[in-house]
């Protein structure tokens, strides 16, 4: 980790002491978690799935499974 300065304005200071004292977490850890979401942001292309089986069902049956008949 290399140590660095940042310059916050007096409300921006304010508010990163109440979320850290709030979360018990260090405004630090709390600037490397806002830098990790939001300028080093997962690639988001791509599938996401919680499934990693073969598909049974197309998503145009997906009503007919439930259709009251």
């Amino acid at each position: 980790m290399e140590k660095t300065q940042v310059y916050l304005r007096a409300d921006e200071i304010a508010a990163l002491r109440k979320a850290a004292a709030r979360s018990g977490r260090s405004m630090a850890d709390l600037i490397r978690d806002a830098i990790r979401k939001v300028v080093l942001k997962p690639d988001l292309t791509g599938p996401v799935a919680i499934w990693d089986g073969e598909p049974r069902r197309t998503s145009r049956e997906h009503d007919s499974i439930y259709d009251e008949r």
